[in-house]
């Protein structure tokens, strides 16, 4: 019988870089997320940012940014402490398991743990990302009727996930 599969994130530290560096996603998915490497580069240099490593079983396989800017992913104060996900990415090799799901679910349990005051994600997902867009909806992410337009790979859904108060 295969171990259970945990995943769990965690903020990254000197040690999980080298893993985050090296998450890749297929050339098609990266029009929506960017290079892993940059963006763990320009996370840890933003001082309103944490960089995060998805891990399953201990193994980084993933990356997302927080961004707890007050005008972070719609350009414009929500009314509610807020923080941003941004360039979430699952390594295309770890990829049709089940694990991009799990790892929003994973994402929203650590910030409610960590940043309480923070009930409110805010996200965009390109239009034609369904896969993406289906991720964050099954970890209970909601689209409400806003888009940010332009952006590399065209309109962007803005998807909210209120968390419960604490």
């Amino acid at each position: 019988m295969p171990a259970p599969v945990l995943i769990h994130v965690a903020p990254v530290t000197p040690t999980l870089a080298a893993g985050v560096r090296a998450v890749q996603v297929t050339p098609e998915q990266a029009q929506y997320v960017g290079n892993t490497a940059f963006n763990l580069q320009d996370a840890e240099n933003d001082p309103l940012s944490e960089p995060m490593a998805i891990l399953r079983n201990g193994r980084v396989i993933g990356f997302y940014r927080l961004d707890f800017a007050p005008h972070a992913i719609v350009g414009r104060d929500l009314g509610s402490p807020h923080v941003g996900i941004r360039a979430f990415c699952i390594d295309h090799r770890e990829q049709g398991h089940g694990h991009g799901p799990r790892a929003v679910t994973a994402m929203a349990v650590d910030l409610h743990k960590r940043h309480p005051d923070r009930r409110l994600l805010a996200l965009v997902v390109h239009a034609r990302n369904r896969i993406g867009i289906a991720t964050y909806q099954r970890a209970g992410f909601i689209h409400n009727g806003q888009y940010v337009p332009g952006g590399r790979a065209g309109p962007q859904l803005v998807m909210f996930r209120f968390q419960p108060a604490s």
